[in-house]
């Protein structure tokens, strides 16, 4: 065991990306000297429910906010702050009531009615399943709504610095608007008293004295309200310098999309004479053709719900460590590669020195305290036993994982009872529908009876990963497979019906000879294609 001095010294040079991120943030916080606290902050649009990159975010925040306590005595907390008193600019598809919710459009999602009738609002709805959301996996976070910051004052006096320096934002922001959209800008959107609704109207004067701005309704007519209170919101660039102002934000990271508004919203809150809080912009995610998902193109292929109905949630969080800034493709077939890669990792950490450690996946994913399990099967030869047996039942693939390991058990290998239950649910769903035997050719036939032969001269002493896969290659090589790769494409094909499919001398082991050698008669006898 290394001290937490030793542990803070590795990490000050670990080229891991969160202690990157962090030492960032302690060389900018040691040139001040009245810091009592360090601020993380994630925020969230809550039009909608929670997705990937809702997790993506928090996730990664919650990593780096880790690294840097290791680096630091100084107090930390994660705010998830929720934009709860935007204005509903649309209607949402897929929610219930829908006719109900346009008669509220341009209302604070706070102040429209909750179509599903659970909650005080649409706002508040959603903000509980953020929460519970959050909860779910563990997120030590502290929550706060746009709504109750506004209307409680707590916004106050960053609202109306804004006010002092309304001149400086708008010069910041009009020329990064088109023609049509500067004629009508404000950083202040005043609510409505009457409808509640959040007005995008230009502010024809304002009063410092009096903390007010006045402008036209809907009527033509001139009102006269204060900016503070939750009488007016932010337009969201301002709204965000406004909050890292208010909140003493000191890391924000956010997506690539929004590295122009990053650089505008640091330049207003330079203006209010606050800093920008440092972080990074990571890469948005790609659907399975290779475009970018997004919200509004509405195409998102995989939702978390999904991610954990086929993996345990510390391979998601381990996939969203990954390569921040490389997009990468979130589809359904990159979960057995996450949870593979994830369990690898795990195993190696008990052997590693502290300095790999800190560098290993699995630390950043468990606050440094990975748990000690090393798995005798990968989760790819798990999902290939469901396959070859087509067995959806715990037990009859735990009596092939005893042939292999007896003393492996639901017990001693907890995570790896999981990843059971998640491989039958991968296979029911993906793999089983689209399984596709073909008959061998004559080639193949000649070569899978080879194979059959020598699997059964096996003797006991011989029965291992290496040796059968000795012999599988020299089956191979003898029968002319060129090249060797087409031979492997041929076994995956015909006894399993799927194009790809794990190290074969590892299968048979653990699914047992006798039961490969009757694998290879059904795929002779044209059982398995028919």
């Amino acid at each position: 065991m290394n001290s937490a001095a030793e542990i803070r010294e590795i990490a000050g040079t670990s080229k891991a990306w969160p202690f990157e991120e962090a030492r960032k943030l302690t060389q900018r916080l040691s040139r001040r000297d009245d810091v009592s606290e360090v601020v993380f902050q994630t925020g969230y649009g809550p039009s909608g429910l929670p997705h990937m990159g809702t997790f993506g975010e928090v996730a990664r925040t919650a990593m780096v906010r880790h690294a840097f306590e290791t680096l630091s005595d100084v107090p930390t907390k994660l705010i998830c702050f929720s934009d709860d008193m935007d204005g509903m600019r649309k209607v949402p598809a897929g929610l219930p009531n829908q006719a109900m919710l346009a008669q509220h459009l341009e209302r604070s999602l706070t102040s429209v009615p909750d179509p599903f009738g659970t909650h005080e609002s649409f706002g508040h709805h959603n903000n509980a399943r953020l929460r519970a959301f959050l909860d779910q996996f563990g997120f030590e976070y502290e929550f706060l709504s746009a709504t109750e910051c506004y209307k409680s004052g707590q916004f106050n006096s960053s609202l109306l610095r804004i006010l002092e320096v309304y001149d400086d934002v708008m010069n910041i922001v009009l020329p990064t608007l088109g023609e049509e959209r500067r004629a009508t800008y404000s950083p202040f959107l005043p609510v409505d008293p009457e409808s509640g609704i959040v007005l995008q109207v230009p502010v024809l004067e304002r009063d410092l004295s009096r903390g007010t701005v006045l402008y036209k309704d809907k009527t033509g007519k001139e009102v006269e309200t204060q900016v503070t209170d939750g009488r007016c919101k932010m337009q969201w660039k301002a709204d965000w310098a406004m909050r890292w102002y208010a909140l003493g934000v000191n890391y924000e990271m956010a997506g690539k999309d929004l590295i122009e508004s990053v650089k505008i919203s640091s330049r207003i809150i330079k203006a209010m004479g606050g800093t920008a809080p440092e972080g990074f912009n990571f890469e948005l995610f790609l659907d399975e053709h290779g475009a970018k998902i997004s919200k509004t193109k509405g195409n998102e292929s995989i939702k978390v719900d999904d991610w954990l109905r086929y993996a345990p949630d510390e391979s998601l969080s381990y996939y969203m460590f990954q390569k921040p800034r490389q997009a990468k493709r979130l589809y359904f077939d990159v979960i057995p590669k996450a949870v593979d890669e994830y369990v690898t990792f795990l195993g190696k950490y008990p052997e590693q020195e502290a300095k790999e450690r800190l560098s290993n996946a699995v630390w950043h994913v468990h606050n440094g305290e990975p748990p000690a399990e090393h798995l005798p099967v990968s989760f790819s030869l798990l999902l290939n036993l469901v396959s070859a047996s087509n067995a959806e039942d715990r037990d009859i693939l735990w009596g092939f994982i005893n042939r292999y390991d007896a003393d492996a058990s639901p017990g001693n290998h907890p995570l790896l009872d999981r990843l059971v239950g998640y491989a039958i649910n991968y296979y029911h769903d993906f793999v089983k529908p689209t399984k596709s035997y073909r008959l061998p050719t004559d080639q193949e036939r000649e070569a899978l009876t080879d194979l059959k032969a020598r699997l059964a001269a096996l003797t006991d002493g011989e029965v291992t990963a290496e040796a059968i896969q000795s012999e599988v290659y020299a089956v191979g090589k003898a029968h002319g497979f060129d090249p060797l790769r087409a031979w492997f494409g041929a076994l995956y094909e015909t006894l399993l019906g799927q194009s790809q499919g794990p190290r074969f001398g590892s299968f048979v082991e653990i699914y047992g000879v006798e039961e490969t050698i009757i694998l290879i008669d059904q795929a002779l006898a044209g059982k398995l294609a028919g």
